[in-house]
């Protein structure tokens, strides 16, 4: 195991929250949109600031669910595949990370299976201000991942794809989030406009993005433009969420990932 920098032990994940559920109206537009194959919250004119649950698709197969050491170990945070060089990369909130030698990745999960196999991590790529003094504007972090069975095949990339990483973005993007709640067997998906908490910190509304959503992507035109994280660990509230706007640090563990190898 790699180990760039070690974060200081924090509670995984967000902080927990009842699960609310979405109206019979929000549930009803999202079954009709799975059933015309419409991916709601990115869809032209779609409902902005509606959760509900992400359709299987190339977007929601990028992102995961990371558990403890098992799929019985319950899952606690999410992360996403990027694009890299070895094509084997994640990113995740640093809080997210703090047992990385028990910690594994089920890209695409859903309903108590991993169709693209487990994953075990092999490098973890922190920021100083993160390990040092958890500074919110650094939580967000990356891993190298290799199957969880030691067999060497197809990169994960290659199986699922790759989000790019946005090095920068619109002062006020509409973002798509897709991210496991610890109380769901399926990722959940909402879109909103942003806007900023502080020169270094987003905000986002969408309701039930509860326990299990840090570290979930915040995608802009298909980049991946910050993770569930950062300022009150991402959120104390289910309805109000938050991500560190990506800096040079961040940018700069990005390519270490990316081109360690």
């Amino acid at each position: 195991m790699i180990q760039r920098t070690l974060p200081q032990p924090r509670a995984a994940g967000r902080a927990p929250a009842r699960v609310r559920r979405a109206a019979r109206t929000v549930l009803a537009l999202a079954a009709m949109a799975a059933l015309l194959g419409v991916d709601l919250p990115e869809s032209p004119g779609a409902v902005l600031g509606v959760t509900s649950r992400a359709a299987p698709d190339a977007t929601a197969d990028r992102v995961g669910a990371l558990f403890a050491g098992t799929l019985d170990g319950g899952h606690f945070c999410t992360a996403a595949v990027v694009r890299s060089d070895d094509r084997d990369v994640i990113a995740t909130a640093a809080h997210c990370l703090e047992d990385p030698d028990t910690t594994v990745f089920a890209p695409g999960y859903r309903d108590g299976r991993a169709p693209y196999g487990l994953w075990r991590l092999t490098g973890v790529y922190v920021a100083p201000g993160w390990t040092d003094g958890q500074d919110p504007d650094q939580d967000i972090a990356f891993a190298t991942v290799a199957p969880a069975d030691g067999a060497a095949g197809t990169p994960l990339e290659d199986l699922v794809g790759g989000f790019p990483v946005a090095a920068d973005q619109p002062e006020h993007p509409t973002v798509t989030i897709v991210g496991y709640p610890r109380a769901e067997e399926a990722p959940v998906r909402c879109a909103n406009t942003t806007g900023l908490l502080s020169e270094t910190q987003r905000r986002i509304e969408c309701p039930d993005l509860t326990g299990g959503t840090s570290g979930s992507p915040w995608l802009v035109d298909g980049a991946l433009a910050g993770v569930l994280g950062g300022y009150e660990g991402g959120g104390t509230v289910p309805e109000v969420s938050y991500s560190a706007v990506p800096g040079d640090q961040a940018m700069a563990l990005y390519r270490e990932a990316a081109q360690d190898g």
